[in-house]
């Protein structure tokens, strides 16, 4: 046995998706659905209803008077829409002041953060403040968790999250004032949405075979939207948001199990020089997927710790090395900006919602739904027309949705379908960048290429609820910065190297030597030529393959 192959001819054993990597992949799969849930559970946990200013003498703590009588009309400024100003009122000259207190239309919400915290006219920043600090938490845990996944382990950083997400989930909601609730609600996010899902993610990748990577990592996308849903779901049953609130977090009791029965990556094992980990695992799984085969523990273990030593006289793969060589570092920027624009203008149009008509829990839960026939064209299409050419033309169209959504009134139902589109396409984008990232960079910084991507994503969803304080001076300048970036980064993302059916790289080498000159201009224009990296691809095309040694082969 080929000392270099050992790992790739070991994971191959187990064939691309059996028994137990649909086990593990189950469990791998609810970190991405308390990551949606817990994403998105400021929506209804701090949501701000449609609101007016307090009127005294007609206003009591016993009756609030119908919003259109007409003492309140004769109070309230209109809009130029005709809708009552949510911040101003006539004093006793007749001349516009603004509110002190307000009354919040009470249909579907009586409780939440904005309403204890009056988070609306000109505290309104404080609610966006609180998106953000949630946003630069995920920021945080992408990129120290995702560098810490890659030294102690997938499953450690993932078990650990588990466990803290459930106790911030609950404890943040006890918190009763602003800017302590603001510290909780940080470190609540870095454990929340980044510190299983990224983990997951990857141990999912590193375990199914290549035929199988499309659909695994798009599903992941679909459970995520799925807790979006359920967001909405528990937000329409349970109207106190300290019980809301501790509901979401007790979801986190899905992951404690994982310490038991979730297994380590052997990808990763045989990386750090611990084959006998990495072999006991593989002969468990196959096990599980109902083979009879047994492998030579002593022979694979010798190989391991052989093609170990390799790792052990250099010094260990960290972030910083993705910026070291030229072709590697092109690709990680470009890729970063990648996922800069995929979450700007996915949570721009995510918060264009707010401005439709109806029931703000069937929107939610509508706007969740619509992903997944998105997600369903990504799995069928992606592995035909390839990650490029499918992630650069959603980029482009989400984009442009987002532009052309800027000069259209809301509220119309050309509006609604722009936006709906927009998220359809941008959704589709989103979950492609996650296989693609996956895809582009080796094994020994995947998890933090994936973490610092995952970091530019939540940086641009960071500044996402500032950006739209915009609307202040013109209420076209989000919804056209969203769109222009997505267009320039889809652009961009044509000089990215196509990865379908092509071997993951394992080495620091190999991802630098993976793709070079290959874009999609170099493509359609000598469609015939091989790659000038000069390496081929075996008839197996889903056996992958450590770069470095394919030009070994015979």
């Amino acid at each position: 046995m080929d000392k270099e192959r050992a790992l790739e001819e070991m994971m191959g054993k187990l064939g691309d998706f059996g028994r137990y990597q649909g086990f593990q992949f189950f469990l791998h799969i609810l970190a991405a659905l308390t990551a949606g849930l817990h994403m998105l559970s400021l929506v209804t946990v701090a949501a701000v209803p449609e609101h007016r200013c307090w009127i005294d003498g007609v206003d009591t703590n016993e009756t609030i008077a119908p919003w259109n009588s007409s003492d309140i009309l004769k109070a309230i400024p209109l809009t130029a829409h005709g809708a009552l100003d949510n911040c101003l009122m006539y004093d006793e000259l007749n001349q516009t002041m603004t509110c002190e207190k307000w009354v919040f239309d009470t249909r579907y919400r009586t409780s939440s953060r904005a309403i204890e915290w009056n988070l609306v006219c000109d505290r309104r920043w404080k609610g966006a403040i609180a998106q953000t600090v949630y946003m630069l938490g995920v920021f945080t845990g992408a990129v120290f968790l995702g560098g810490l996944a890659d030294k102690i382990g997938r499953k450690t950083v993932f078990c650990w999250s588990g466990v803290l997400q459930l106790i911030l989930g609950v404890v943040v909601s006890f918190i009763p004032e602003y800017w302590s609730f603001l510290g909780v609600l940080f470190f609540y996010a870095i454990f929340g949405s980044a510190g299983a899902y990224i983990p997951a993610f990857v141990l999912t990748m590193e375990i199914v075979g290549a035929s199988k990577r499309t659909a695994c990592g798009v599903a992941f996308q679909c459970a995520f939207a799925f807790g979006i849903m359920l967001v909405a779901g528990w937000g329409a049953i349970i109207d106190d948001r300290q019980i809301l609130q501790v509901i979401y977090g007790l979801h986190g009791l899905l992951l404690i199990p994982h310490i038991w029965i979730m297994d380590e990556s052997p990808r990763w094992l045989w990386a750090q020089g611990r084959p006998k980990e990495a072999v006991d695992i593989v002969q468990k799984a196959l096990k599980c997927n109902g083979s009879d085969e047994v492998l030579d523990r002593a022979e694979l273990v010798s190989k391991g710790k052989v093609e170990s030593s390799k790792v052990t006289d250099e010094p260990s793969a960290s972030t910083l090395d993705l910026f070291k060589t030229p072709n590697l570092r092109n690709k990680t920027l470009n890729i970063c900006l990648c996922w800069f624009a995929n979450s700007l203008v996915y949570y721009g149009l995510t918060l264009s919602t707010g401005k439709l008509e109806g029931n703000p829990y069937l929107i939610t839960a509508v706007f969740g739904l619509v992903e997944l026939p998105s997600y369903a064209a990504v799995i069928y299409f992606l592995d035909i027309w390839g990650r490029r050419a499918l992630i650069c033309s959603m980029m482009i169209i989400g984009g442009s949705a987002c532009i052309i959504a800027a000069f259209i009134p809301t509220g119309t139902i050309i509006s609604t379908v722009v936006v709906i589109a927009g998220k359809l396409f941008i959704a589709g984008s989103f979950a492609i960048v996650y296989n693609y990232s996956a895809e582009l960079f080796p094994t020994v910084v995947r998890n933090s290429a994936i973490g610092l991507g995952s970091m530019c994503a939540r940086l641009s969803g960071a500044l996402t609820p500032l950006i739209t304080l915009l609307d202040s001076f013109n209420p076209k300048i989000p919804a056209v910065t969203f769109g222009l970036v997505a267009l320039v980064s889809g652009f961009l993302c044509c000089f990215l190297p196509e990865t379908m059916n092509q071997p993951m790289p394992q080495s620091i080498q190999d991802g630098e030597n993976f793709g070079k000159g290959d874009t999609c201009f170099n493509s359609c224009i000598k469609k015939d030529e091989e790659n000038v990296d000069a390496y081929t691809v075996d008839d197996k095309a889903d056996v992958m393959v450590p770069l470095d040694n394919v030009s070994k082969k015979a």
